[in-house]
């Protein structure tokens, strides 16, 4: 038996379609901001869509889309199991 490797990473450089949990949010002025819209800790995400020169992305988070920038991305650290 195997055990899966976990990798930190922030959403920014997250593939399109790979699925993860957000671990934790840089210390932001927007940090609360990206937690009321439902990026808290332990929840699933991952990049639905990304703009054709890369910035805004669309992820999947809480049962609902939310386009968000790269910059803020960058601010929110994801584990993926692989």
């Amino acid at each position: 038996m195997s055990v899966a490797e976990v990798k930190t990473m922030r959403l920014s450089e997250l593939q399109k379609g790979v699925r993860a949990v957000i671990k934790e949010h840089d210390q932001t002025d927007f940090k609360l901001t990206l937690m009321e819209m439902g990026c808290i800790p332990g929840e699933p995400v991952w990049i639905e869509m990304i703009a054709p020169m890369g910035d805004p992305m669309a992820i999947q988070i809480a049962g609902y889309y939310l386009s968000i920038r790269k910059q803020d991305a960058d601010n929110i650290w994801v584990t993926v199991n692989s």
